[in-house]
């Protein structure tokens, strides 16, 4: 009898687990989340979080989609992608009447990096020359054209050319095969060039701040999933705070994420980083991502010169941002440069 009662009692126990087993499954809501071919630095907080399984605590059975970025665009207002770290192709369609909603932040300060063949010295020496940015409109082409030209006074176009290149890998092979002179590179891709020989010519950290990395996704998709909105922002901010504070345990996720060879390389881009980002959005920096967008548009007789900007506020998911991140005690981050 007590044998019996012990199988039972193994039994039950056995039939336990597996039922819990099963409400864990069934618990977890299945989520894409858009990732630039490569790798980009900018949307490092989504790295983390799949790899620290913060996605899978929060009960989102989450899985990346490699496209460029453009691409990335398309599949989130289709509804290929959930959540899209483009901020700019997003503001764009929004500017343009797609129904989206930002819901987090990632990254809240530039983090370009113009790097040049050793023979120039200074950033005006890249007068006359070719510099390789991504394509017109993207944040890696954004940002080095704000920077040239606000700090150093150089338009593209008028005092050097541009290629666009849609990878960061490309644009690096271009400068040491010499076809370029400089290029726009985020910090991740940094060890790279600067083993090739390459130097590092402007930081536009040091004159910009940014919210690069911005995650949106679809209104649709908001209003049809509130429960999931929270926990994807609690898994982001989680691996913003990780991020922020453990260098040894953000070096493996480093390397797997950017192709980074060495854990010298891996540890150089986190001491460069591990401070940048933020999941909070401060309504200047959020308002920006339309305003360049805006100016980009009306370059390109998009948008009429005499046209205001919308309220970006109308775009942003920002009471169920704040909230979350209240509720959970999430330190923000603490900006230490100031914009041009």
């Amino acid at each position: 009898m007590q044998m019996l009662r012990s199988v039972l009692t193994l039994a039950a126990a056995f039939v336990f687990s597996a039922v819990a087993a099963m409400g864990v499954a069934q618990a977890q809501t299945k989520i894409t989340i858009g990732k630039v071919l490569s790798g980009n630095g900018l949307h490092i907080p989504t790295y983390v979080a799949m790899d620290k399984g913060f996605y899978q605590a929060e009960g989102l059975d989450a899985r990346f989609v490699n496209l460029t970025g453009r691409a990335l665009v398309t599949a989130g207002l289709s509804g290929s992608v959930d959540f899209v770290p483009i901020p700019s192709g997003g503001s764009q369609a929004a500017l343009s009447g797609a129904q989206i909603r930002y819901v987090v932040g990632q990254s809240l300060k530039s983090q370009w990096l113009i790097v040049s063949r050793p023979n120039i010295k200074k950033p005006e020496d890249l007068k006359g020359k070719t510099v390789g940015y991504g394509r017109a409109g993207s944040a890696d082409y954004d940002e080095g054209a704000a920077v040239m030209r606000r700090a150093f006074k150089m338009d593209v176009g008028k005092d050097y050319k541009v290629i666009s290149f849609q990878g960061e890998t490309e644009r690096i092979a271009a400068l040491i095969n010499g076809d370029i002179d400089a290029a726009l590179i985020s910090i991740p891709h940094a060890p790279k060039a600067l083993n090739a020989g390459m130097k590092i010519l402007v930081h536009t950290g040091d004159y910009i701040q940014r919210a690069g990395g911005t995650i949106w996704t679809r209104k649709s998709f908001a209003d049809e999933h509130p429960e999931v909105l929270p926990k994807f922002i609690r898994a982001i901010a989680k691996a913003v705070m990780f991020y922020r504070d453990d260098r040894a345990g953000s070096i493996p996720i480093l390397k797997h994420n950017l192709g980074i060879d060495n854990d010298k390389d891996a540890g150089i881009v986190w001491d460069q980083t591990h401070t940048a980002f933020g999941a909070e959005l401060p309504k200047n920096l959020f308002r920006q991502i339309f305003e360049s967008r805006r100016i980009t548009m009306i370059a390109a007789k998009q948008w009429a010169a005499d046209k205001p900007l919308p309220d970006p506020e109308q775009f942003l998911l920002r009471s169920v941002l704040e909230k979350t991140l209240k509720d959970m005690k999430y330190v923000p981050t603490k900006l230490d440069n100031k914009p041009i």
